[in-house]
């Protein structure tokens, strides 16, 4: 859900109140146009102060991006490992972390393009920033996903592998359809998954059982 754009002004603002309004105000163009495209003037006009002043905080493009980025980061790998670490893994764990995921997310749903920017130049500090944090939540899934099938008594790697892709694909297009629906609240989506998924699993044939 992008922030409405607006001029809020700096004059007399405290550097810390000033600092977080720049990094909202980036992560709203770095999320909304991609990093190539992003630009610092309309990152400095939304807040209110110059591009010279912008760099006085942040530095280079990439710098402010890497600013932005790691707390997006955090948070959702935070939001991720409490929502797996409360009561085990059980068939819940799924919308657990969607939830989390969600919550995180809310009032600035477009930092999730920040974290999955395609755009971003490879081998600079802004590609393997994001590399290492989207690694991190790439672990978290293969551990959760590996566990849901031991308990279902699956222990075939390449189970945990197709699993582990068709979940991490799965909550980027819920996110991006989210994105798109901005009066879905984080619980209401979560609802949303819980039926999508009873459907999901009566849709599911055993392969011995056609139907």
């Amino acid at each position: 859900m992008a922030t409405p754009r607006s001029k809020a002004g700096t004059k007399g603002v405290p550097r810390h109140v000033r600092r977080q309004q720049m990094l909202e105000a980036a992560t709203e163009e770095f999320g909304s146009r991609g990093y190539a495209a992003a630009s610092l003037a309309a990152v400095a006009e939304r807040v209110g102060v110059t591009k010279t002043l912008l760099h006085q905080y942040f530095g280079t493009k990439e710098d402010l991006y890497v600013a932005c980025l790691a707390p997006v980061g955090d948070s959702l790998l935070d939001a991720i490992r409490t929502a797996m670490g409360e009561g085990g893994t059980t068939p819940h764990t799924p919308l657990r972390v969607l939830r989390g995921v969600f919550v995180a997310l809310e009032g600035r749903r477009e930092a999730w393009f920040v974290l999955y920017d395609r755009s971003l130049p490879p081998g600079g500090e802004a590609a393997r920033t994001a590399a290492i944090h989207r690694a991190a939540i790439d672990a978290l899934a293969a551990y959760g996903t590996t566990e849901l099938l031991h308990a279902a008594g699956s222990t075939d790697p390449l189970d945990a592998d197709a699993l582990r892709h068709v979940w991490t694909d799965l909550v980027g297009t819920l996110v991006r359809w989210w994105v798109k629906h901005p009066e879905e609240t984080p619980e209401a989506m979560t609802r949303r998954c819980a039926r999508l998924f009873t459907v999901a699993a009566t849709l599911a044939v055993d392969p011995a059982h056609p139907s």
